[in-house]
């Protein structure tokens, strides 16, 4: 039977199929609310797929599927069959390092610690994609509770025959020691019972609890037990506010949010009980076939389910997922505290992926780098990568010496080998506008002469509309449009300025996209300021020195080589400046510089 045959008997219920090659290997594994209908769309006539969906099919040697109960069944058995054949199709988690947890052991006198391995028969809190969170917590917990360290096998048969001696933890207020007896097991475990309850996020509780206890002390005028409950109480407060979002008070959600880069995704999870961020992940999924975004935010949302367990019966999305799971009502917030909530895991997905995109620009520069002008190439809906960038900027103080550079970026980083220096010909004043438009016609006027081939996929201007328009029109002139994208970038707000477009294109004021551009404009700017100061120096020391009858280029420079500015040649002696150019041209030297 053939996989077209097969498939064709595939029934109409949820569940989860499974693709393998010619010698038996998984190589990819999906989840469906009807696998008849989603199987079959994967063989239809090739030109329907994309290009990696395509490779995909061509390698299908056989198909099996196993029924569940419910999409959000599928959804757990796909990740965890994902998890056992790691099959090369698959969206598969890019990170595979262990996250921090929080343990709780079992046994009498449990002990609470940071692991990063989960055995049987104790409880976990996290995971944290911060170890230095993780610490804060148990470093708050034994400070508070005094719990023990040790790794004493304590019961309470081994206390009543005294088989332990106290450690210097007891003695100076550490360590409760009940390995001596000095707590009862019933008050430990009260203690670790309001633990689990703030690893929980219900920390508001324990407060409330807390300030019960400590009105009852005051009114029976125990005050120093009251004292106790008080710097507990403040304690509690001082490092549980850090993880409340007071905006959302008494909120109990999930969060999801991802960041798209290609064939990746990278995604944030966000925990909320009682107001409190109680758990927090970052996770980043690679995929190589291309899975639409409602797929790879269920994945993701199956990769938390797996790891913490049943969701809240809220669940807060930019997007909804391909997936529905009974109990659970997901939420896209459009205003108000949830919005604030969404936005918060957006933005650390956003610094997930530029952490990413930092990593990579050492690990792999290459690819990072294809990275930067991918985004690039997206933001401003360019065809071509730009891998081949010219900017432009104009110079000139009150219309003096105008002057124009122009930087080259190739694959993201200066070509200073291919920057260029204009001085401007035709244009007379402080004519920004025309100034652009002649540098830019001459520019790429020879280079089509010369190079036509090195034409640049993207060109900027450093200046507004006027500037734009004008650069626009030399290429327009040179019919070269066809072949670049140019785009202008004001200073102000760091707005892309387009051609025909009344409304500016803003780019993420984080992407490296944008870092890109500002560097290619400020580069520009630096080039052309050094070059006219260099104009506006000469200029200076023309007026004074090269309008004497009989100073040229020659004696200007060793006059200035000797003396080292137009001012100790004025200031030098007669007889002095005499040795160096002779009697009558010393005479009219020195009578000129001191008129002037």
């Amino acid at each position: 039977m053939t996989v077209r045959e097969k498939i064709a008997l595939f029934p109409h219920s949820p569940g989860v199929y499974r693709y393998y090659d010619a010698e038996g290997k998984v190589i990819y594994v999906g989840k469906a609310k009807d696998l008849h209908k989603r199987v079959a769309q994967y063989f239809v006539p090739p030109e329907r797929l994309n290009t990696k969906t395509r490779i995909l099919v061509s390698k299908i040697a056989d198909a099996q599927y196993s029924v569940v109960d419910s999409e959000a069944d599928a959804l757990l058995l796909e990740n965890n069959l994902i998890k056992q054949y790691k099959p090369r199709y698959n969206i598969l988690l890019k990170d595979s390092k262990t996250y921090p947890w929080i343990c709780v052991t079992g046994g009498d006198f449990p002990r609470v610690f940071i692991t990063r391995r989960i055995d049987k028969g104790n409880r976990y809190f996290g995971p944290y994609s911060s170890a230095l969170h993780a610490r804060g917590f148990v470093d708050f917990f034994h400070e508070v509770y005094a719990l023990r360290t040790c790794n004493l096998k304590i019961t309470s048969d081994a206390i009543l025959r005294g088989k332990f001696r106290p450690c210097l933890k007891m003695h100076i207020g550490k360590c409760k020691a009940p390995c001596v007896g000095k707590i009862s097991m019933a008050a430990y475990q009260a203690d670790i019972d309001e633990i689990v309850r703030i690893l929980s996020g219900r920390g508001g509780e324990v407060i409330r609890h807390y300030k019960a206890l400590m009105a009852e002390a005051a009114e029976r005028l125990d005050f120093e037990t009251a004292q106790e409950y008080k710097l507990k109480i403040g304690t509690l407060e001082r490092h549980y506010a850090k993880s409340v979002i007071t905006q959302a008070a008494d909120t109990d959600a999930d969060v999801f949010s991802m960041v798209f880069d290609g064939g990746e995704a990278f995604g944030n999870f966000l925990r909320i009980r009682g107001g409190a961020i109680v758990q927090s992940l970052n996770l980043g999924f690679r995929s190589q076939i291309e899975e639409e975004k409602e797929t790879l935010l269920a994945t993701f949302i199956g990769e938390i389910e797996d790891k913490f367990g049943a969701l809240s019966g809220e669940v807060i999305v930019p997007f909804l997922p391909d997936v529905e799971i009974p109990g659970v009502e997901f939420r896209i917030p459009q205003r108000g505290d949830k919005l604030s909530l969404l936005e918060l895991s957006a933005k650390n997905a956003r610094e997930f992926y530029a952490g990413s995109l930092r990593q990579r620009e050492h690990t792999d520069p290459d690819s990072y780098k294809m990275s930067v002008m991918e985004d690039l190439r997206k933001a401003l809906g360019m065809k071509e990568l730009p891998r081949h960038m010219e900017c432009f900027d104009n110079s000139n103080i009150q219309g003096t010496n105008p002057v124009a550079s122009c930087v080259v970026f190739r694959d993201g980083v200066p070509s200073k080998k291919d920057y260029r220096r204009f001085k401007i010909k035709t244009v007379i004043g402080a004519n920004d506008f025309a100034s652009m438009k002649e540098v830019v016609n001459r520019r790429y006027a020879r280079m089509l002469q010369e190079n036509p081939d090195d034409l640049p996929q993207l060109i900027v201007i450093d200046g507004g509309k006027g500037q734009l328009e004008f650069a626009y029109q030399a290429l327009l002139e040179l019919d070269v449009l066809d072949r670049v994208t140019v785009v202008g970038l004001a200073k102000r707000l760091e707005e892309v300025i387009r051609v025909g477009d009344p409304y500016p294109l803003f780019i993420d004021r984080n992407s490296q996209a944008l870092r890109v551009l500002q560097q290619i404009r400020d580069e520009a700017h630096r080039f052309g300021i050094t070059f006219h100061r260099n104009l506006r120096s000469k200029a200076a020391i023309h007026s004074a020195l090269r309008d004497i009858k009989g100073v040229g280029e020659k004696t200007e420079q060793r006059l200035l080589l000797h003396y080292g500015s137009v001012a100790r040649i004025a200031a030098a002696p007669l007889e002095d400046l005499s040795a160096q150019v002779g009697a009558d041209l010393a005479m009219r030297i020195h009578d000129y510089l001191n008129s002037e």
